[in-house]
């Protein structure tokens, strides 16, 4: 079964960049929809992105729109999450994950409901 290895995080002040990677072993991430979740401290769980295989669709959670950016590299094995002007609520663990579908229609429940995770990355947003 492919297996999710998350890179790119760390400490950025608010209004930065980082960009997460989200490796595949294993098997190829080609073959699925990709997506990111996040936990914040004391927080649920929260869908943040999904881009699906063949059409690239991708969606976003509402408070990420216009600064995260949901890409692919399949002969890279790779799927990236282009976080720009972050804010201190981006704070959180992120989770490369999937549910081993072509298809997403939706960043998180019901249109995305993964069932492999990576073993998450921290992100911290703060001056």
């Amino acid at each position: 079964q492919v297996q999710l290895v998350e890179s790119g995080g760390g400490t950025v002040q608010p209004g930065g960049s980082l960009r997460l990677s989200c490796a595949g072993s294993g098997g190829s991430l080609a073959s699925y929809a990709i997506g990111w979740f996040r936990q914040a401290p004391g927080k649920e769980r929260e869908g943040v992105s999904c881009i699906s295989r063949d059409d690239y669709s991708t969606h976003y959670r509402n408070s990420v729109k216009g600064r995260f950016t949901i890409s692919r590299d399949d002969a890279a094995n790779t799927v990236y999450l282009q976080m720009d002007n972050l804010k201190p609520e981006d704070s959180a663990t992120y989770y490369c994950t999937t549910d081993l579908e072509y298809y997403c229609s939706g960043y998180g429940p019901p249109g995305f409901i993964p069932t492999v995770w990576g073993q998450g990355i921290q992100v911290t947003v703060s001056s």
